[in-house]
């Protein structure tokens, strides 16, 4: 069978979805559509913004579909006929209606060595958790959340000091190489999918209340891989000398360096290399502390 005998309709969203639908383009798949979310606005002007993959698809000529309610869509794949889904981070549960349109069904990538960290936030979990190693999994999409039977998985060794950003353009990549890698084999039938075996662990979504951190509530070195893991979303905010600041870049100590250090519940002192002061701009420590202590 080859890359191009069958339809793919392609659900996605944003940037590590992106890879994924740009691997496929590049291999010469036949996507038909594209489904994403609608267009939403974004930054301090709040300008209404189309997501990564709908800029992607557009630059290609594929059909962009962006249904309020994903049974609107239903017709429109049918016409297809016979059709394969790929999802990459789309965000929006998949109903039975949808799923059942496909063969062999949808083919999700999923960041984490399932059945470890199923859910929204496994990138910044595993971050979070020091883990030693981390990666991502193809598996047949299924009712409940990222319980599917997997097709193949990859490994991803972690040196605890990638930032979320970079880990998530990283599994980006390899989940699309991957998906490339095994694509085929799925379509033809010699590949069918086995169940997860292990314990199974699951990430939370996080929210805006999650960036204030409570020095106490931490050692040293989990504060640290907060920083790391929240970088993009929610971030890090700490009060240092009287101002309420983001903390960009940090790293645990034994003892103290100075005196923004900050002491965290282990008696280790976290230690600022860089933050974003009240007045936006991202700065050094040094440079917090000439502007700021008296």
């Amino acid at each position: 069978m080859t890359p191009t005998s069958k339809t793919i309709i392609f659900f996605g969203t944003d940037s590590f979805s992106e890879a994924a639908l740009r691997h496929l383009i590049q291999a010469g798949y036949p996507v038909g559509a594209v489904v994403t979310k609608p267009d939403a606005p974004r930054g301090r002007g709040h300008k209404l913004m189309p997501p990564e993959v709908k800029i992607l698809a557009l630059q290609h000529d594929i059909p962009v579909w962006q249904p309020a309610r994903l049974d609107e869509i239903i017709e429109p794949i049918k016409a297809f006929g016979d059709t394969i889904g790929v999802l990459s981070s789309f965000g929006r549960l998949i109903p039975e209606s949808i799923l059942q349109l496909f063969t062999p069904g949808i083919i999700n990538i999923h960041p984490s060595l399932l059945p470890a960290y199923r859910g929204p936030t496994p990138i910044e979990t595993a971050i979070a958790n020091g883990d030693e190693k981390t990666g991502v999994s193809l598996m047949l999409l299924v009712k409940e959340m990222d319980a599917g039977p997997l097709y193949a998985q990859a490994d991803y060794p972690l040196t605890g000091n990638e930032t979320q950003p970079e880990l998530y353009e990283a599994l980006a990549d390899l989940g699309g190489s991957l998906l490339m890698q095994h694509l085929p084999h799925i379509i033809s039938g010699e590949l069918t999918p086995h169940d997860q075996l292990g314990p199974v662990s699951y990430s939370r979504l996080l929210h805006k209340s999650d960036a204030l951190a409570d020095p106490g509530m931490y050692t040293a070195e989990q504060l640290a891989r907060k920083v790391r893991a929240h970088l993009s979303y929610p971030k890090t905010k700490l009060t240092l000398l009287g101002q309420l600041v983001t903390i960009t870049a940090a790293h645990s100590s034994p003892e103290r360096t100075s005196i923004l250090d900050v002491t965290c519940s282990d008696g280790h002192f976290l230690v600022i290399d860089e933050l974003v002061g009240p007045s936006g701009r991202r700065m050094n420590g040094a440079a917090f502390l000439n502007g700021y202590h008296a």
